[in-house]
């Protein structure tokens, strides 16, 4: 131990440069290589790219070829020259013409949320988020930070519809819904409004944003409004019940510390949330994706 050859060292600085992989994927998507390459007719050089994503040809050279190391990219030598190509990877999720594509969530994640995790120690030291810091945001307005302009807005909004263009099937297909012939997949500001009828409700990455006193308030206003025999779709990333893992619902839910008020949890967890708001015959699946389902009825 101690030398730099070993496997702990090599993963200590994996761990440790871990950010500098997210930049990189964040810069390229930013200045919109991806797209400009899924737009070429051909593979484009150094000069190429750097012309028209209006950057410094040394500064585009370097980010190049660490995309391609990323397998982000990859590239093609051709008399001494390196032209560039998306991979599937990139050509599926970091284009805007893919129907997959991942590009405002990654807009978002390296403008928004990346913020805010700079301040991580803070956010453990307080257990609050930490909009203030970085936006200068009162904690309580939560989504003010993420609606500061109407372009952050829309963002966001198309960031949502992104994720579920790769999880939506997994979780739809999760239960047989066939039972429930009106649906509402809940938004807006559902803690004041007015919740229209349906037979089954869906709560989509709703739960994780909110402490649980306002869970609770939320699920008691679907269940006095939920038709006897209708139900709530709860879609979330869930915790093992020992917390401990999978690493990727971690990570969520400290994303959960540092932008929301709430966080990610267990199905017991979210059982106690919705049988205390009088919804009976829980069940849930690990669809062995990234966001899991439960299903409840009154």
């Amino acid at each position: 131990m101690g030398s730099s050859g070993d496997d702990g060292y090599r993963l200590l600085n994996e761990y440790t440069n871990g950010f500098m992989v997210s930049q990189v994927l964040f810069a390229a998507c930013e200045l919109g290589v991806f797209d400009l390459l899924a737009e070429a007719p051909g593979a484009l050089d150094v000069a190429a790219v750097a012309a028209a994503v209006e950057a410094s040809p040394h500064g585009t050279e370097l980010l190049l070829d660490t995309c391609v190391s990323l397998k982000l990219l990859k590239v093609e030598t051709r008399a001494g020259k390196a032209f560039y190509e998306n991979t599937e990877l990139s050509s599926a999720y970091l284009t805007r013409v893919s129907p997959t594509s991942q590009c405002n969530l990654l807009k978002y994640m390296g403008r928004t949320s990346y913020g805010c995790w700079g301040h991580l120690a803070d956010a453990v030291r307080e257990g609050k988020n930490q909009y203030l810091q970085t936006f200068g945001v009162p904690a309580e307005d939560l989504f003010t930070a993420i609606y500061r302009s109407e372009g952050e807005r829309l963002q966001f909004m198309q960031a949502l519809q992104e994720v579920w263009s790769v999880n939506g099937r997994s979780v739809l297909t999760a239960f047989d819904l066939s039972g429930f012939p009106l649906m509402c997949d809940l938004g807006g500001d559902f803690f004041k409004d007015p919740l229209p009828e349906a037979d089954l409700y869906i709560l989509a990455r709703i739960l994780h944003d909110w402490a649980d006193g306002k869970c609770s308030h939320l699920l008691e206003r679907v269940y006095h409004t939920c038709k006897p025999g209708g139900g709530i779709l709860v879609i979330e990333s869930l915790l093992d019940e020992d917390r401990r893992g999978p690493l990727l619902t971690q990570l969520y839910s400290l994303n959960m510390l540092v932008q929301t008020e709430g966080q990610e949890r267990t199905p017991t967890h979210y059982h106690m949330l919705l049988s205390s708001a009088g919804f009976r015959d829980f069940q849930f699946k690990k669809t062995g994706a990234i966001y899991d389902a439960i299903l409840v009825r009154k």
